[in-house]
């Protein structure tokens, strides 16, 4: 039985995040399962969403790692949104970071396998 993930991301205005969230993945929500939450399916069993909840809103830490790192870096950086944070690590790992409205981080990883 395959594992599914959702990572959830609170924000203040859903409203005002999905535009942001839509540019950051490239595209529309996968679903919308009511009228305060957007979920992207960003790999196969696994999902990022948003969703409307002022009192923890700016805390969340998602953090996926990816194969093709500069790229998606740049197709984000096409889209308008620039990474707030680039560190490499020991070893050759590298994270980019960026921050919504609220402040929530959420970030790709790659590099040394």
């Amino acid at each position: 039985m395959p594992l599914d993930l959702f990572a959830g991301i609170p924000v203040t205005d859903y409203a005002a995040a999905l535009p942001w969230y839509a540019r950051f993945f490239g595209g529309e929500p996968s679903f919308l399962p009511n009228d305060i939450e957007a979920v992207w399916e960003v790999a196969e069993h696994r999902y990022i969403y948003i969703v409307e909840d002022p009192e923890r809103a700016g805390n969340a830490l998602v953090l996926s790692f990816v194969d093709d790192l500069d790229t998606r870096v740049d197709a984000i950086a096409r889209r308008g949104i620039e990474a707030t944070k680039r560190e490499t690590y020991d070893g050759g790992v590298t994270k980019v970071s960026y921050r919504d409205a609220d402040g929530n981080e959420i970030s790709y990883g790659g590099g040394a396998g």
